[in-house]
C-alpha cells in the first residue's frame, strides 16, 4: 500500500468532512453559531431548529454528498491504485465521518456523522446505503425520535452490508462507524432511556 496515496486520501477526506456546512448555512442566513443552539451539534437536526425543516434536508443531502465525495474519489481511482480490497475507499469513509464530527474548522466540534455516514455508504454500496436511508425514515417517522433512527439505521448497516455480498472492509467499515456514530449519540440514549428526548416536530 503506497503511504503517499494513503496520506493523501486521509488529509483529503478528513478536510472534506470538516467542512461545517450546517454551521455555514445558518451562520449565512441567520447570523447565528449553530453551536450555541440546542444541542450545539452542527448537524440537520441542530439546524431544524434555527431554520426548519426545509433546511433541514437540504444539510442532510449536501452532508451526505460531503460524506459520498471522497469515498467515490477512491472508488474512481481504484484500478490505478490496484485496490481491489476497497481499503482506499473505506479509510476515506472512516476519516470523513470523523472530519464531520471533529472538524478542524470549528475546534473539532462538529455533528454525528448520521447524514454523512449515510453518505459514505451510498457511495460503498447504493443498495446498501439506500436500505439504511429508508431503515432511518421509517423508525424517524414512527417514534418521532431522529436520534432512535439514526442508531437503529446505523446499527442494521453493517448487517445489511455483509448480506449484500460486499468485500469484507465496507462489512468491517459499517461496523466501526455503527459504534462511532452509536458513541457520538451517547447522551440522546440516555435521554431516550430517562423519556427527555426531544421528538421531532411538523
Amino acid at each position: 500500500m503506497n503511504i503517499l496515496f494513503m496520506t493523501a486520501f486521509i488529509i483529503f477526506a478528513y478536510l472534506i468532512g470538516s467542512i461545517p456546512t450546517g454551521y455555514i448555512i445558518v451562520k449565512l442566513k441567520t447570523g447565528q453559531d449553530i453551536r450555541t443552539v440546542g444541542s450545539g451539534s452542527t448537524g440537520a437536526t441542530n439546524v431544524k431548529r434555527v431554520l426548519g425543516k426545509k433546511w433541514f434536508f437540504i444539510v442532510m443531502i449536501l452532508d451526505a454528498i460531503k460524506g459520498a465525495l471522497p469515498v467515490v474519489v477512491a472508488k474512481l481511482l481504484n484500478v490505478y491504485l490496484h485496490d481491489n480490497l476497497g481499503i482506499y475507499a473505506v479509510i476515506s469513509a472512516i476519516f470523513v465521518i470523523i472530519g464531520h464530527s471533529k472538524p478542524i474548522f470549528l475546534q473539532f466540534k462538529g455533528g454525528k456523522s448520521v447524514a454523512s455516514g449515510v453518505g459514505t455508504i451510498l457511495a460503498l454500496n447504493p443498495l446498501a446505503g439506500l436500505c439504511v436511508a429508508i431503515i432511518w425514515s421509517i423508525i424517524t417517522y414512527a417514534s418521532k425520535y431522529v436520534s432512535l433512527g439514526s442508531i437503529i439505521a446505523v446499527s442494521a448497516a453493517p448487517f445489511i452490508m455483509y448480506f449484500l455480498d460486499n468485500p469484507v472492509f465496507y462489512t468491517l467499515y459499517c461496523a466501526i462507524a455503527a459504534v462511532y456514530i452509536i458513541w457520538l449519540h451517547r447522551s440522546n440514549i440516555v435521554r431516550l432511556i430517562k423519556g427527555e428526548e426531544n421528538k421531532v416536530r411538523k
